[in-house]
């Protein structure tokens, strides 16, 4: 960590001047210049000082924040096939999400396994082909382009009853797969 860029960024923030910061902790301009640019290293009394002025402490000073990934590339997927049906989970470790997406194709005839009630909310989204969704023994089908939306308080699977594969993006809501 560069002590001295971090101390610039947050007197910046702040909108404060190398001199009002300087001045607000008995310190002179040019050593704060000094180390702005990590050419001096502040004693810990100093540096509490510095961040006392700066609206924070030593805690939050050197807190580090991992970087949240956002993107996922296809090489990060995990993929799980089995009798006729093909799961891509497209965020990897997405169980421990609030949401979970899953990209899932099935064959034609193959359907998942009935998802026995459970907390939540399930979405999906219909890629390609045709599919029916049966909920509580009533289906309901949705084509290309059309998406469903489902509480997930009873006995529910996905079918495919189409001739050609079936591909849809399905998101449970806690995680359930």
């Amino acid at each position: 960590m560069e002590l001295g860029t971090k101390i610039k960024e947050l007197r910046q923030q702040k909108d404060l001047t190398q001199e009002e910061l300087a001045d607000r902790c008995e310190l002179t301009k040019g050593y704060i210049s000094q180390l702005e640019n990590d050419l001096t290293s502040p004693s810990i009394a100093t540096l509490c000082d510095l961040l006392n002025a700066l609206g924070t402490n030593l805690s939050e000073f050197f807190r580090e924040e991992t970087e949240q990934k956002v993107v996922y590339s296809e090489a990060e997927y995990i993929e799980k096939q089995s009798d006729g049906m093909l799961w891509n989970w497209v965020i990897p470790n997405a169980q421990k999400n609030m949401m979970e997406p899953i990209l899932v194709e099935l064959e034609p005839n193959a359907s998942t396994q009935a998802d026995f009630p459970h907390e939540g909310e399930e979405f999906g989204y219909v890629l390609e082909g045709r599919i029916s969704v049966v909920r509580a023994g009533k289906r309901y089908d949705a084509k290309k382009g059309e998406s469903f939306y489902f509480t997930a308080d009873k006995e529910h699977f996905i079918v495919n009853r189409g001739r050609g594969k079936a591909k849809f993006l399905w998101i449970s809501t806690p995680p359930n797969f």
